[in-house]
């Protein structure tokens, strides 16, 4: 199918994720796999800037069938209907399979065993992830069980429009009560496997505000306006004040030593079919509240 672009400086897999309805990531996957052809000639950058009257011509991917494995893991369904399921992860759990991550325990193998159906836009390894959690982040996540789902709940993600609401226990007691980080992050060019504040790195966002104060630890209420691998912790540590256990980004283990205590509490969005705004919490896991309560004894 052709399209002619009517907007200048588009970049490709923005224009192809519109006009097919598609996910950006799954776009911009199936570009630098198979190519879309813009006046003729083949491109495989999903960055390539359109210009006004470009023709693009590209043909959708036919949905992969899923090959992997569903593992009888149980998981604690918060929510679900036939349009998604809200999960609440706990703190260990990888949440798709990857190149460096082949064992059967993650979220998907769980989802494949315990979810009737899953949405197919992300393809083999994650199908029905339209947001992700870090391995040692525990907390609420949206499951899209088919491809209308999921392109409506990742662009409320996109536009800003689904709220997503974090506790986390961060080291050193916070100067203010309440403030926002714009830093761009991107991956680190000393280490990476980790992200950090980079110039040219994606924009992102994040407002904060305290909670309670422990003398030498801060309980912190975080709230995402983007969703950049690692956002959180990277920008907790850019204040001088990483996370509690994450020892990756300078937190310390003392209280903690098995991952952040950083915990996914609140998820806010509108349901795909009725247009109902929805709300859901899920509580601290026992062990962040044992250390709260340590902090609160002493």
């Amino acid at each position: 199918m052709i399209f002619t672009v009517d907007k200048d400086k588009i970049r490709l897999d923005v224009f192809v994720a519109d006009k097919f309805e598609m996910s950006r990531s799954a776009a911009k996957i199936a570009i630098e796999r198979d190519g879309a052809f813009v006046n003729g000639s083949r491109k495989t950058k999903s960055g390539y800037e359109l210009r006004i009257g470009d023709e693009v011509d590209f043909v959708k991917p036919e949905p992969q069938q899923l090959d992997v494995k569903a593992a009888n893991i149980p998981l604690n369904i918060v929510y679900e209907d036939d349009s998604f399921a809200v999960i609440n992860k706990p703190q260990g759990m990888v949440v798709h399979p990857s190149v460096s991550y082949t064992k059967n325990d993650t979220l998907v193998n769980a989802l494949l065993f315990n979810l009737s159906s899953l949405s197919g836009i992300n393809g083999v390894i994650r199908p029905g992830i339209v947001h992700r959690l870090d391995k040692d982040t525990s907390g609420l996540i949206v499951i899209a069980k088919n491809d209308e789902a999921h392109l409506s709940l990742a662009k409320q993600i996109e536009k800003k429009t689904a709220r997503r609401i974090y506790i986390g226990l961060c080291d050193g007691n916070f100067k203010q009560d309440d403030g926002t980080v714009d830093a761009p992050i991107g991956r680190s060019r000393t280490d990476r496997k980790k992200m950090a504040i980079v110039e040219g790195g994606r924009r992102a966002v994040t407002h904060f505000c305290v909670l309670r104060r422990f003398g030498n630890y801060t309980l912190v209420r975080f709230e995402l306006e983007t969703g950049r691998t690692h956002q959180i912790r990277v920008h907790a540590a850019s204040l001088h004040h990483p996370i509690v256990g994450d020892a990756i980004y300078g937190g310390s283990t003392k209280l903690y030593d098995r991952g952040q205590l950083l915990h996914a509490i609140g998820l806010e969005l509108t349901h795909p079919v009725t247009g109902e705004r929805m709300n859901f919490q899920a509580p601290l896991p026992d062990y962040f509240e044992e250390v709260m309560k340590k902090l609160e004894n002493n």
